[in-house]
Formats: C-alpha cells, structure tokens, sequence
C-alpha cells in the first residue's frame, strides 16, 4: 500500500484499537491462566508442551494470522505482535513465531500443496521456518526445528516445503527451545514458489519472524523487570527497602524506558511491515536488535536486584535471563542487523539521490 495522508497520524500514533486492545486482553487471560512458571519448567529441556500447543490453536492463534482468503481471520501484524508479546511474557512453551510465520508464507504461495499444509496448520500440526537459504551438504539450526515435521526454505531459486516422517533430533541450549539442526536432503520436497516470487516471500516471512520475536522479547523483559521490582518490595538492608537505594530504583527505571521505547518500535515496524513494507525496511532490524539488547538488560536487571537468590536456578528470574540470551541469537549475532539497518537506510539515500528520469 503507498504512502498517503490518511496514514500520516496512523504512522505516529502507537494506541491500539478497541478490537486491539480486546486481542491482547484475551490472549494475556490465557496466557496468564494456563503457563505458570511451573509449566515452563516442566516443558524443559525441550520446551514444548503439546497440550497448551492445543488449546492455543483451538483458540485461534494460528488461524487469526491468515488471510480470510486462505480461511483465516485476517489479523494483521500489529496484533500478531500483541499475541507475540503476551506469549513472550511467560515464556510460553509452544511454537507460536514460527507456525504463524510459515502459515503466512503457505498462504502466500497458493496452491494444493500450500492448502494441504494450511489446513494441517490449523489443525495444530506444527511448522517452521528456516531462517537461511538452504544450502546442499550443510545443516542448519531451525527453531522448532525438534517438533516440526515440515520446513518452509529457501533452496536456491525455489521456495520449498521439505517433509519428513520425524522431526530432526533435539539440540540442548539454554534457551530450552526445540531447535534441531536441519538437513534438508532427506525430507520430501515439494516447491510452492520460484524466482523473484519465492525469494520476495521468503524475505517477507523473515521479516515477520523479526518482528514477532522482538515483541516476544519485548514481554519477555517486562516480565523480567516487574519480578526484579516485586522482589524490591519485600527486601530491607540497613533498615530501608532496597528499591530505595539508587543502585536498584535507577537500573530499573532505565529498564522501564528501555521497555517503554522498544514496544512503541516494534508496534512501528509491525504497522509498516503490514501496511507499507517497502517505505521503512530498516524498522524491521532496528526493532529486533533493539528488542534483544533490552531483553538481556532487563533480564541481567531483574536478576541482580535479586542477590544471591537470582542466581539460582530456582528462581524464576532465571528463566527469563536464559531465555533472553538463548531466543536472541537464534538466526545469529543480533548486533548484525546493524549492518541490515546500515543497508537499508543507504538504499533509500541513494534512491532519494538518484535523478528522476525526463
């Protein structure tokens, strides 16, 4: 969709709607209600519950993301990110980024083979995404990789969808998530796309990926920070709380802003990569590298307020500084989106520069 007035409000304006504002309500209620940290727990090492997977699909958190065209509910990336947040939030043991992203990429393609797999979609069967092209003889870690029994990938020119009868076995990480390395030459494969096509939605899917994962990120350090602050109020030293000593209030007030300032970016990059992908490419690495540095700060926050009992594994902050560090790299050094904004904004300097044709 091109720029035009009407968006120009719509472009700095970071509330939600009513329906918003109701999407992310319901999900946090499910969330909340159905993922203590003692189900997190019991998910690990693998970090995948298959009951609350259910229940999540039954409630329609992969079917809202498709087009009603393909069966779906039409939600756009803005409250796609709303449900990532909430998910991100208590650390949900489930395949949420990935099955989305790789039901939008199907429902792109088009075609019996994207069909088949859609309904499986919505049906729970999970799917994924492989973050880089694949290339032949070599592996390659893919989240949900170790549950997933379908990979959408980029495989020279084609967009492929590569099956197999079992997932690739589990690799341990701190993050707890179900990453497997990847080979694609054993797996049956079916191309649903070729050429400019397939590279352009493969791209789109990775930049919603980004997106998503960075509000996850975003929920991941709220919830980082308010056990940090909650710890605050029940510890005294030398007979004042310890929220009252500047090495603890400041930290945390930093890492509020630091919230504040990354949720209104990744609602940005979500608005533009819905409504005008081509207009601000840049948001989409600024918002990911951005959401991983305040995860791991509010993370590092929430557990050194805490003391020695921080540390511990049993704490529940520990969760989330794993998890903060682990979900971070998962498609590599994050701080390399610096370069993908530095493209990015170069581009669009040599496109304003460029002479306009006679």
């Amino acid at each position: 969709m091109p720029y035009t007035t009407e968006f120009e409000l719509r472009r700095n304006d970071y509330s939600l709607s009513e329906d918003q504002e109701s999407v992310k309500h319901a999900f946090a209620e499910f969330f909340t209600h159905e993922c203590p940290p003692t189900r997190v727990r019991e998910a690990e090492p693998l970090g995948y519950d298959a009951p609350l997977w259910r229940e999540l699909v039954k409630m329609g958190a992969v079917s809202m993301a498709l087009p009603e065209s393909a069966g779906g509910d039409g939600a756009t990336m803005v409250e796609l990110a709303l449900v990532a947040e909430e998910y991100g939030r208590v650390l949900a043991p489930v395949p949420l980024i990935e099955a989305v992203v790789a039901a939008r990429a199907l429902a792109r393609c088009g075609g019996p083979a994207a069909d088949r797999w859609i309904a499986d979609a919505m049906a729970g069967l999970p799917q994924t995404l492989a973050l880089h092209p694949a290339l032949p003889g070599m592996s390659q870690l893919v989240p949900a990789g170790a549950i997933a029994r379908a990979v959408v990938a980029l495989d020279g020119e084609d967009l492929v969808l590569v099956t197999s009868e079992e997932p690739a076995p589990h690799v341990p990480n701190q993050g707890s998530a179900p990453l497997a390395w990847w080979d694609p030459s054993p797996g049956d494969r079916e191309v649903l796309a070729e050429g400019p096509v397939a590279r352009e939605i493969v791209a789109t899917a990775l930049d919603e990926w980004k997106v998503l994962t960075a509000a996850a990120l975003v929920g991941l350090a709220e919830e980082a920070k308010r056990l940090g602050a909650e710890f605050t109020k029940t510890r005294s030293t030398m007979g004042v709380p310890i929220g009252s000593l500047q090495g603890v209030s400041h930290p945390l007030a930093s890492v509020e802003i630091e919230i504040s300032g990354a949720r209104n970016l990744v609602l940005k990059a979500a608005w533009f990569s819905e409504y005008e992908p081509h207009v601000r490419p840049e948001l989409v690495p600024m918002a990911y590298a951005n959401a991983a540095r305040c995860a791991t700060q509010a993370a590092r926050v929430g557990l050194h307020v805490q003391g020695g009992l921080g540390f511990t594994l049993e704490s529940d902050v520990t969760l989330y500084f794993r998890r903060a560090k682990g979900w971070s790299v998962l498609p590599g050094d994050p701080f390399n989106e610096l370069l993908a904004i530095g493209d990015a904004l170069a581009a669009s300097a040599g496109a304003l520069s460029s002479p306009v044709p006679a």
